[in-house]
């Protein structure tokens, strides 16, 4: 017992230890809630897992504990073994033994050898202490078990708040709601209870046994008195329970795999649901013969309902569903399963949104004239010449300024300006202190010093310099815009993607805000982000948080003092929200003069019933929803959640649990609006189904008759399956153009296009799907005919070698199919990197139309190349599609640059790349000089 005594004294110094640490860890992020304004979210959370975590475990101590302590009061009467001394041999040992248990059961009994096991009573003083000891260790795993649970608080916060999806399953006829919803807790609290009552079961039989209350002879098993009534009940309410278990496994067979779809087949619904009647019959016998079993001393009874059950199981629940699938169903298996395979394109097309895809037949004529092309010149003026890989290279290389900048992604979104409506690519140029020299890795400079990344830089997709290069409408620090739409009054960046570390202003120590020249720019932080520290005992909270003593030492931290901690803002979302999925892709775009984040979530779950899984292993999911757009202000770090699809169940569920933490899509900023766009994940995944679920008729779809896929590209000399791209083109029967993300579908293992995908991102037709089919008596080329055709093409096969020889790296970009009027335009950049630097430059545009390619200088050039004629620009576009000369600074600029790259190739002997660079250097002279008359 003192062993047990001191178990149980590291138990409880192990748990207040625990509580104490958490308790210090919660504070510092409640006041992170507050300070976002989502103090109600931290509340209902936390009180959800409390309630959850005290329900189950004292669901777990009533169950084991009662149990316990009746099976202790039961074998209380019973003779206690207590010592057993090894005086004699072994066999007389195990004679002795088997000759004592049947004197307790009842057999005969042997007096002429005295027996080696001695008997004491306890005392009631030590059978309180026996007692308190297992409502200890009981009550202390039941704990342990309840904190196990509060990871179920979302299930049984929605089962509590659902939301009807008014629709059916097909099957049972019962709302979908049930199945997102409501079996989840069902399942959950019958898997409870079931390892509770085991655990109940498994603790009194350690007891009647080691109370011999509960033994075994020659006889078979026998039972003391009171012992078998209560595990007889025991046992009964198991089964019952198992039974309970095995009607809800019935509604998981809207997730069967077993058939040619997923969802439950012919076998399921003919056959497995038999056989799982028939075990909850089993069952069900075998709680009453265990009943039966304690008025009739016969043990055969429950033995012989559990054979049965055992039999049942195997039968039933396996060999016969397997037998009707082998003999039945697999040699008429497109007429067996017809309405199955219905049930699950019908489910998956509403699992995915894929249920409202307007399509339209794109009737191919080749007609696209020069006059055509002006007619489309804002969807012309709006090709994206620019590739996202290859521009943050050269961001990289042009405007990170310092080494500790860091453009971590280059985004594609639009503006409206006074140049027009523009598409525009966009990378923020963020802190990343780990890029500090070695030295000036300080404390002081990692989280006081160094707080901040600084602006942005923003190019329209289809402007280059005559070297290559982007024409930026945003750059440098501070930021210069060349429109004034694109203004930035706030450029610094305190939350972003890069954004790991904590850290710590309005100190006495000045922030680095900027580099100018050879000196810094400073700055005190004016804003209300992160947690303020105006007292010891909050530099001690934090300094327990972060496991950092100096935030404790340092005198640098004063009243006014705020941390900013989870400060990335994929994490910090996440932390807010934990329930909702987000895309992997977030952008800044320029609002009033700030830089906000916009980053999409959604509502995920596999449990939609009969909706195909996509995924893999642990992620898998069978429905999607973007039901929310976030915005996060990237100066404070304040975030807004906007429902964007109030139609969506699982999001009103969401809303009706945290009331205070959804606004509705018509409070959105006006000014974010235009920014916001369909989702690229979303989108690659809705295609991805697609391609198999535009068949509807269920002999089709059984056959793959009409399958499609995802094409490949060559890109940077490889092939990858082509991503969908943003554009901005005026779609069939419109009369304006518009914002839009596309990917075009080709035949499965075929290469020619069969159709385009497009979802819609402006205004009031934003989130609609819409598919434009090719006729299938016409050969409309692929992507990957296309790169042959290229690739096949004398001339540009000949510059691409030469390019090669001359030690650069060419890099093919994202491959185009722009639809215009009732053709395909095909548009592919090539970029041009010497092969000891990262600054790759634009040098060719490559158009394709009909049995026609052109490779030239712009994309103007390649176009009037192949229709012959002049393309118009609009006055407000400064030579659109075309190579900008720029201004005298701008042409000097350029100039330096080149002479300065030039001499870097002279120095390391890469002769190849020097003549590049004099070349370039020469070409920019000339229009230098042009510019000056």
């Amino acid at each position: 017992m003192k062993i047990s005594k001191y178990i149980i004294l590291f138990l409880s110094i192990m748990f207040l230890w625990s509580g104490i640490q958490a308790l210090l860890n919660i504070y510092p992020t409640y006041l992170w809630f507050q300070n976002l304004g989502f103090d109600s979210v931290f509340w209902i959370t936390m009180l959800a897992k409390f309630k959850v975590a005290i329900v189950f475990s004292l669901l777990f101590i009533a169950i084991v504990g009662a149990n316990v302590l009746l099976a202790r009061r039961i074998g209380k009467g019973s003779r206690k073994l207590k010592k057993i001394n090894f005086n004699t041999g072994f066999d007389s040992f195990f004679k002795q033994i088997r000759r004592n248990l049947g004197e307790e059961f009842g057999a005969s009994n042997n007096n002429d050898n005295k027996p080696i096991i001695e008997v004491e009573e306890l005392s009631p003083e030590e059978e309180k202490k026996h007692n308190l000891f297992w409502i200890a260790g009981i009550t202390i795993f039941g704990i342990i078990i309840g904190l196990g649970t509060i990871t179920q608080w979302e299930i049984f916060l929605k089962a509590l708040n659902a939301t009807s999806f008014n629709l059916a399953d097909p099957i049972f006829n019962k709302d979908i709601s049930f199945y997102m919803f409501t079996l989840p807790f069902y399942k959950f609290l019958q898997g409870f209870i079931s390892f509770a009552l085991f655990a109940a079961l498994i603790g009194s039989i350690w007891i009647y046994i080691n109370d011999r209350a509960l033994g075994i002879n020659l006889r078979g098993l026998q039972f003391g008195k009171g012992a078998k009534t209560h595990l007889a009940l025991l046992l009964a309410i198991v089964m019952l329970v198992v039974a309970c278990g095995i009607y809800l496994n019935i509604f998981d067979l809207l997730y069967s795999e077993r058939g040619v779809v997923f969802g439950a087949s012919f076998t399921d619904i003919h056959a497995q649901i038999l056989g799982y009647n028939m075990e909850i019959y089993a069952a069900i016998l075998t709680a009453i013969l265990l009943i039966i079993f304690i008025f009739r001393g016969s043990l055969l009874l429950p033995i012989s309902g559990i054979v049965i059950f055992l039999a049942v199981t195997l039968l039933m629940g396996s060999v016969y569903p397997a037998i009707i699938q082998s003999w039945r169903v697999n040699p008429n298996e497109i007429t067996m399963e017809q309405p199955y395979i219905k049930h699950n394109i019908e489910f998956t097309r509403k699992g995915f949104g894929l249920d409202n895809v307007e399509e339209e037949k794109f009737a191919v004529k080749d007609n696209l004239s020069i006059n055509k092309l002006n007619l489309n010149r804002k969807t012309i003026q709006n090709i994206r010449l620019l590739d996202p890989r290859p521009l943050k290279k050269t961001y990289r290389q042009l405007q990170e300024i310092r080494l500790y900048y860091e453009f971590a992604d280059v985004d594609v979104t639009r503006y409206n300006l006074e140049s027009g409506y523009r598409q525009v690519m966009s990378s923020p140029r963020e802190m990343d202190v780990t890029q500090l020299p070695e030295k000036a890795q300080s404390w002081i400079n990692q989280r006081l010093k160094y707080t901040h990344g600084y602006g942005l830089c923003l190019s329209p997709v289809n402007q280059i310099t005559t070297g290559g290069l982007p024409n930026f409408f945003v750059k440098d620090i501070p930021p210069v815009s060349s429109e004034k739409d694109l203004n930035i009054d706030r450029p610094e960046i305190y939350y972003g993607e890069k954004t790991n570390n904590y850290v710590i202003v309005n100190t006495k120590e000045q922030e680095f805000d900027y580099p100018k020249g050879d000196s810094n720019v400073y700055t005190t932080y004016k804003g209300s982000g992160g947690v303020q520290i105006n007292s010891l005992l909050g530099k001690l909270l934090f300094a327990i948080k972060f496991n950092d003593t100096k935030i404790l030492l340092t005198g640098y931290i004063d009243g006014q003092s705020r941390v900013m901690f989870d400060r990335n803002i994929k994490k910090r979302v996440k932390q807010i929200a934990p329930f909702i999925a987000y895309d992997s892709d977030p952008y800044m775009v320029v609002n009033q003069g700030k830089l906000c984040w916009i980053l999409d979530g959604y509502t995920l779950s596999n449990l939609f019933p009969y909706s195909e899984p996509a995924g893999q292993g642990y992620s898998k999911f069978n429905y999607i929803r973007n039901s929310v757009k976030v915005v996060i202000d990237a100066y404070d770090g304040m975030v807004d959640f906007y429902i964007s699809d109030p139609k969506d169940p699982i999001i009103a569920t969401y809303s009706k649990i945290f009331p205070k933490l959804f606004k509705p899509i018509s409070e959105f900023p006006k000014g974010l609006k235009q920014h916001i766009r369909y989702p690229y994940d979303l989108f690659m995944v809705q295609a991805a189904k697609y391609s198999a679920y535009h068949m509807l008729d269920p002999q089709v779809f059984y056959n793959q008759e009409d399958l499609w896929s995802i094409p490949n590209e060559n890109y940077a000399g490889s092939e990858q399956p082509m991503e969908a791209y943003y554009t901005i083109m005026r779609l069939p029967k419109e009369k304006k153009e518009e914002f839009l993300l596309m990917l075009p579908l080709t035949p499965n293992n075929k290469s020619n296009m069969i159709a385009w995908l497009a979802a819609r991102c402006d205004g009031d037709n934003y989130g609609k799907l819409i598919v434009y089919k090719f006729p299938k008596d016409k050969l409309v080329y692929g992507p990957m005919q296309i790169e042959a055709r290229i690739d096949q093409e004398t001339e540009i096969s000949k510059q691409l070698s030469l390019w090669g020889q001359k030690g650069s790296r060419v890099i093919r970009g994202n491959l185009l199919a722009i639809p215009i009027e009732e053709s395909i335009l095909y548009v592919e950049p090539l970029y041009l990197e010497a092969s000891e630097g990262e600054l790759p430059e634009l040098k060719r545009v490559i158009v394709a139309y009909k049995d026609r390619i052109a490779m030239e200088e712009t994309l103007n050039g390649a176009l009037q190349n192949i229709f012959s004629g002049k393309i118009k620009t609009s006055s407000a576009v400064q030579t659109t599609a075309e190579r900008v000369s720029g201004s005298l600074k701008s042409l000097a600029d350029e100039a330096l640059n080149l002479y300065n790259k030039a001499l870097g190739s002279l120095k390391s002997g890469n002769w190849n790349s020097f003549g590049d660079r004099i070349e370039n250097l020469g070409e920019t002279l000339r229009r230098l000089k042009s510019r000056a008359k």
